[in-house]
């Protein structure tokens, strides 16, 4: 009798531990409401209403991802629009901004009580004040992002999705004379060190580009060659009499830009190129084609500029069309409208052609890098065209940061 009852306890003990290896783990923090998302932003934003323009690419997108968080953004006829689940507390121009949570949003409260935007903040001092804990959420250059992760900041990535291109002038804007022969550029498109701007400039936080369009996205980005061919380049620019002179241009207020720059003008000179770098002012915040504003910031001195576009979509047709447009890239196939729908050869087929102008030279594909306190909860990177999604994110107490959040 005592041995089966022996065995019924043995019995009944592995029971309950089967049981309880088969109940779900109950590790998962739940969400919590209450408390401030401390954030940083560099752009000095100088005003939310519709009406004003800012007066650079930086500052239009520092304010288009704010009134993406709130919907109290009153227009010329005092109506009041915007889709967020934030209002407007407090603002001082180019300093600061305060949002309260609505508590009758309509698709749920938020979970954090308000959202203090610091403005004007270096990428600098946003890493010291992540890495310090001052501040829950900044962005980071991608070529910061490495530098910050070591410093133990927790960094998040989205998928790369912001294009570093240069562009040449078409011989037909305002102020331009004759464009830049089309052997000259195919002969800088073949110079450029991609892999070296990856590797030493933005230490290796991104990806090099070939194409309009990164391989997430199209699947056939690894049809447009990303090497450099120093040896055919110089062929080809020994055929060219008077020997090729481009003046490339960038945004004197962007250091990623300049270091890239150089570096293409340090490639090109041993190709037998002559190129001569340029600052100029950045692009004003307004949706009108590159090609108005490229060579009216630049009052004709510049042959080629280098710029930045964001993917508006994750549909690789609807940027393909987008990036043309802005671009203001003219082909044989500009009649053939690629549709969201079109397949991946007509995409294909339509980006060669663009690619293969060489007006555009695409050069690296960039991620969107995140800086995180250790007390942000169920943050996920934003997609193309999509915004901060601060409304979902919760605050927690102190933890162990995660260093290198999405990193493959």
């Amino acid at each position: 009798m005592k041995r089966r009852s022996s065995l019924l306890l043995v019995a009944s003990s592995v029971g309950l531990a089967v049981l309880l290896i088969a109940l779900p783990a109950t590790t998962a923090r739940r969400p919590r409401y209450g408390g401030t998302l401390r954030v940083e932003i560099g752009a000095a934003v100088s005003s939310l209403a519709p009406a004003v323009a800012t007066s650079n690419a930086d500052k239009s997108a520092a304010r288009d991802a704010i009134e993406s968080l709130i919907y109290d953004l009153r227009g010329p006829d005092d109506a009041f629009s915007g889709a967020g689940a934030f209002h407007v507390t407090a603002f001082e121009a180019g300093k600061r901004v305060v949002l309260a949570a609505t508590e009758d949003y309509r698709l749920g409260r938020p979970f954090v009580d308000s959202i203090e935007i610091a403005m004007g903040r270096s990428a600098q001092d946003r890493i010291v004040d992540l890495e310090l804990n001052k501040t829950d959420f900044a962005e980071v250059p991608a070529e910061d992002a490495r530098k910050a992760s070591e410093r133990g900041v927790r960094v998040s990535r989205s998928k790369p999705d912001e294009l570093l291109a240069l562009v040449f002038s078409g011989g037909t804007e305002p102020e331009r004379g004759k464009p830049v022969d089309a052997r000259v550029r195919e002969a800088l498109a073949l110079s450029i060190d991609r892999a070296a701007i990856v590797s030493f400039i933005l230490q290796k936080e991104g990806e090099a580009a070939g194409g309009l369009l990164p391989q997430w996205s199209s699947g056939t980005a690894f049809l447009f060659s990303t090497a450099a061919d120093p040896t055919h380049a110089k062929e080809l620019s020994a055929q060219i009499v008077p020997s090729p002179k481009i003046v490339l241009g960038y945004d004197f207020g962007d250091a990623l830009e300049q270091a890239v720059a150089e570096r293409i003008a340090v490639n090109a000179r041993e190709a037998g190129i002559t190129v001569t770098t340029r600052g100029t002012p950045g692009f004003p915040g307004v949706l009108a084609p590159l090609d108005e504003r490229i060579w009216k910031r630049s009052a004709g001195t510049v042959d080629a500029v280098l710029v930045r576009v964001s993917m508006p979509s994750r549909n690789p047709a609807e940027t393909l069309e987008d990036f043309a447009s802005l671009l203001g890239i003219t082909t044989s196939m500009n009649a053939y409208y690629v549709a969201p729908s079109s397949s991946a050869e007509e995409i294909y087929n339509r980006e060669r052609e663009i690619v293969s102008t060489h007006r555009v030279i695409p050069l690296v594909w960039l991620p969107r890098v995140y800086g995180l306190s250790a007390r942000v909860r169920n943050w996920t990177p934003p997609g193309p065209g999509e915004s901060w999604p601060l409304a979902e994110v919760w605050l927690d107490g102190p933890v162990e940061a995660v260093s290198d959040e999405g990193k493959k």
